[in-house]
């Protein structure tokens, strides 16, 4: 496992470094940053991605299912959320009512490498729309499914699986067995054979949203943004040409950027 999946602190400021460094200047060529804004990330852990939100002035929501990454959060933000400007909500966003929850619509809402480990994709991206407001931005970032660690194997005990590329692609029974044979523990087998059924990929995001949402922009990494921080790679986007190869393209993105418009 690599150090930074074990180091709440070093996985804290690497989630904010991208976000401040990336995502909000990505994001401010998509829409008006000025703040404030009230901005929602779903699935925030820790909130290192809202920190650099918060820096900028903006009012900031976080949901998310373990209360353990919460307190973290809370630990963090103590004089933020005294006043006022960050607060946290740990519910399943299926069981929030933005009425009965006195919740306003927020003008963004981010889902960084979420999207991925939900079922039901299909059910979550327009139960959005009701915490959305008219004309706001829902920004997704992910690691498309076929990429070389699209199944989160670096997650793993084991230095050698830890680094085999597309190792997540062979058949589920095979797979399941090397991952046992290696001596991984049954919680992290149960976390990727789960990865295996939600993991998405460019074309299905993008089925999808654009049910519910207008594509504003789709952004694909060669070398994904966090690699920065991660690995002290140079980001880099995939090239005009390759980025338009339709299922291909998921085997190169190692991330991709979308940003919806909620106007429907």
């Amino acid at each position: 496992m690599l150090e930074f999946h074990s180091d709440i602190e070093t996985y804290f400021k690497i989630q904010y470094l991208t976000s401040r460094d990336h995502i909000i200047p990505y994001l401010k060529g998509k829409m008006d940053m000025t703040p404030p804004l009230r901005v929602l990330e779903v699935g925030c852990g820790e909130a290192g991605v809202l920190k650099a939100f918060l820096e900028l002035g903006h009012h900031c929501t976080g949901i998310e299912l373990e209360q353990k990454r919460v307190d973290t959060a809370l630990s963090f933000f103590e004089k933020e959320v005294e006043a006022g400007q960050i607060e946290f909500i740990v519910r399943n966003i299926y069981d929030i009512d933005p009425m009965k929850d006195k919740l306003k619509s927020f003008d963004l809402i981010i889902l960084k490498d979420v999207i991925e480990h939900i079922p039901d994709q299909e059910k979550i991206i327009p139960e959005l729309k009701k915490l959305s407001k008219p004309g706001g931005i829902l920004f997704f970032a992910f690691p498309p499914w076929y990429m070389p660690f699209g199944g989160h194997q670096q997650i793993v005990k084991s230095k050698v699986l830890s680094k085999l590329p597309w190792i997540h692609l062979l058949p589920r029974f095979l797979y399941k067995s090397i991952l046992k044979s290696f001596g991984e523990p049954e919680s992290t087998v149960k976390e990727l054979m789960e990865l295996d059924d939600t993991g998405i990929s460019i074309e299905r995001f993008d089925k999808i949203a654009s049910k519910y949402f207008s594509i504003e922009d789709r952004t694909m990494f060669f070398i994904n943004p966090i690699y920065q921080y991660k690995f002290k790679l140079k980001v880099k986007k995939v090239i005009a040409g390759l980025k338009d190869i339709p299922f291909i393209r998921n085997f190169y993105t190692t991330a991709v950027y979308f940003t919806l418009k909620n106007d429907k």
